[in-house]
């Protein structure tokens, strides 16, 4: 068995510690939010229940949890649907060349280089000189929309610069139109990348804070309403907050890679469904 040299060990300790930079304050907060009914915010514990999470079904006397919760959900899907639909029909428009292609592309790209709470405050300030109303389903929509969509974009590209155009011609040899070439061949075999786009928009929508911060009005979204509770709320509950957000942000990952994993076994085991759209 070859030995492994110094460098390896080092590496490997430097890694460990990266996973515990990155890791370690989720396992802490985790860890804190199962303090006794006169935990407090830091070690040593006192005690170990639930007590703080049955706290956070009561009523609460600071906040909005659960519809600041129910708003960031209804927004992250409406998020990821734009996304899914706009990112797949900026790919196809951009597998051939226009004019002021490139300047479309750079003016998308444009807004991830720009500080996030510009981009808030710019719409904000929009809205207020048409005199809109600044709302979370709005503003808030678009303030996200300038984050989720050149992510979704970029994957498309190179979802499509892979693409084999010789499936769609084999499609239109056998008759098929445009539509019944994007629906039958194309789709199925862009679909798991799309499961990745549309986790890309969900994921970035709910966890968005510096672009909803100024466009989302007087409701707020679940990581403003953490931010506010830290200001006000000085008990575990707010770690009982996080672990329950985090376990649900796990969830919605993994069931995104179930249906990923089950698209592509049936892909391999039915083949592509061409055939039967075009008979």
């Amino acid at each position: 068995m070859e030995r492994k040299g110094p460098t390896f060990y080092l590496l490997a300790l430097f890694f460990c510690l990266f996973v515990l930079f990155l890791y370690g304050p989720i396992v802490t907060i985790g860890i804190l939010s199962f303090q006794g009914p006169n935990g407090g915010l830091t070690f040593p514990m006192n005690g170990v229940s639930l007590h703080w999470f049955y706290d956070l079904f009561e009523e609460q006397a600071v906040g909005d949890i659960w519809g600041a919760f129910g708003r960031s959900f209804i927004l992250g899907l409406i998020v990821m649907i734009t996304t899914v639909v706009m990112s797949v029909m900026g790919g196809l428009a951009f597998r051939r060349s226009f004019r002021g292609s490139s300047m479309v592309f750079y003016l998308v790209i444009a807004s991830l280089i720009i500080p996030s709470i510009l981009v808030s405050l710019g719409i904000g300030l929009i809205f207020n000189i048409l005199e809109w109303p600044v709302h979370w389903s709005t503003s808030g929509l678009g303030a996200q929309l300038t984050w989720t969509l050149p992510f979704g974009l970029l994957i498309m590209f190179a979802v499509f610069n892979r693409f084999d155009k010789s499936f769609e011609e084999a499609g239109r040899d056998l008759g098929a139109s445009p539509w019944q070439t994007f629906r039958y061949v194309v789709l199925p075999m862009i679909a798991p990348s799309l499961i990745g786009v549309a986790l890309f928009g969900f994921t970035l929508s709910y966890d968005e804070f510096a672009r909803t911060l100024l466009t989302s009005g007087s409701y707020n979204t679940l990581p403003l309403e953490i931010f506010g509770m830290t200001t006000n709320v000085t008990t575990p509950v707010l770690y009982a907050l996080g672990t329950l957000t985090t376990a649900f942000s796990l969830m919605i990952i993994l069931v995104f890679l179930a249906i990923a994993i089950f698209v592509r076994r049936r892909r391999e085991r039915l083949g592509s469904d061409a055939g039967k759209g075009m008979v």
